[in-house]
């Protein structure tokens, strides 16, 4: 077979496990673990905490730092729609699309990675596979095998991520943290609402802050952003709490999301909501009722990949598909992990974002064709 029908064999075979977030990937990994290895990797699969997933991390070529790592995601978002025209995790092939949930997000860039086996194993210099789980909903094996490559001291020099760009170069996307902070207060009767605290209240006054806030981030963007819009944005996405018109809410819970452009926004904008709930809302709680709480949870923190002037990633893949320029998107990735660790990191992938996440998600072949394209010419380049 040609690269092109084994990737398209491939995706077949990955499509058919599914790998919805809420389950277990277990065995794809076991399939791709073993696919790999037989083609000559040194593969290893690290289980999540409580064993019901895990990431695969292989390696070809001489051992330690350098080299590339190619970097994609095995868990796929619920084929709930009811719109589906088959089977969604049945792969079909019309007109050179091929549908199926995961085609574009993101296992037809997996399928091109094992469709280049015999030339990744031909390079010179270390070439790695990463397929981690969890992504789509907070890059949590992302950060487990990254923290675990940190841990090691094992820093490869470029990482490129496969998300669906449609081939498209890609340096830089906003983070994406989302949090649910919780107000613990006491109920009583309306009628005297200063003997209870009124969780509700205490959420309005944080919302307010955030609002404040989000302005303040506004006024952070920093010059010549390229990002749309070009600052870190902050929104409140849902709110719940109290019982009754006439009962003092002993519960209520704000969850809010932020996108940040860079670092330092997302940390001051942590700080500035933690210290407001500690320093000003916890005080006046708890002198009513000692036993208030304000406990906020990290539902999930994607780390944005912040463009920086000399990416010898992006300058790689951009001289690799004979691209003008490196761009920059509003979606969250497992880049920016990478980079944390010191690898020059980039985005580019087979399939269009539009098609993702909803029914009848397609690729196109001639989308895996420039991705193998390009993995072969990253195989074949010696630096």
């Amino acid at each position: 077979m040609t690269r092109l029908e084994t990737a398209v064999a491939t995706l077949g075979e990955l499509v058919a496990f599914p790998t919805v977030s809420s389950d277990s990937n277990l065995n794809l990994i076991a399939w791709m673990a073993d696919r790999i290895e037989t083609a000559g990797a040194r593969v290893r699969v690290i289980e999540s905490e409580n064993g019901t997933k895990a990431n695969l991390f292989a390696s070809f070529g001489p051992e330690g730092d350098g080299g590339v790592v190619l970097s994609g995601h095995t868990d796929v978002v619920p084929a709930e729609e009811t719109d589906w025209t088959d089977d969604p995790f049945v792969q079909r092939e019309v007109d050179g699309r091929l549908y199926g949930r995961g085609t574009c997000d993101m296992k037809g860039f997996l399928a091109c990675v094992l469709a280049s086996l015999p030339d990744l194993a031909a390079a010179e210099r270390p070439a790695h596979i990463a397929a981690t789980y969890d992504e789509e909903v907070g890059c949590i094996g992302g950060r487990q095998l990254t923290e675990l490559l940190r841990a090691e001291g094992l820093r490869p020099r470029l990482a490129l991520i496969g998300e669906p760009t449609s081939m498209r170069v890609i340096e830089g996307h906003k983070g994406c943290c989302e949090y649910s902070t919780s107000f613990h207060g006491l109920e009583g009767h309306g009628s005297q609402p200063d003997r209870g605290v009124s969780a509700v209240e205490y959420a309005a006054r944080f919302i307010n802050r955030l609002l404040d806030l989000r302005g303040e981030l506004r006024d952070r963007a920093p010059a010549g952003s390229r990002f749309d819009p070009p600052w870190t944005t902050l929104q409140v996405g849902r709110v719940e709490g109290g019982v009754a018109h006439n009962v003092i809410a002993g519960l209520a819970r704000v969850d809010w999301e932020l996108r940040p452009v860079t670092d330092d926004d997302h940390l001051c904008a942590v700080r500035t909501a933690r210290d407001y709930c500690n320093d000003v809302l916890l005080p006046a709680m708890r002198a009513v009722h000692p036993g208030a709480e304000i406990v906020t949870e990290t539902i999930g923190e994607v780390r944005g990949l912040e463009p920086v002037d000399d990416n010898e990633a992006a300058a790689l893949i951009v001289s690799l598909t004979g691209a003008n320029e490196a761009d920059v998107v509003s979606f969250g990735t497992e880049a920016g992990l990478f980079q944390s660790l010191g690898c020059d990191a980039v985005v580019c992938g087979p399939g269009d974002i539009a098609q993702a996440h909803k029914a009848n998600e397609y690729v196109e072949t001639a989308q895996l064709g420039a991705c193998l394209d390009l993995l072969v010419e990253i195989a074949r380049h010696p630096g």
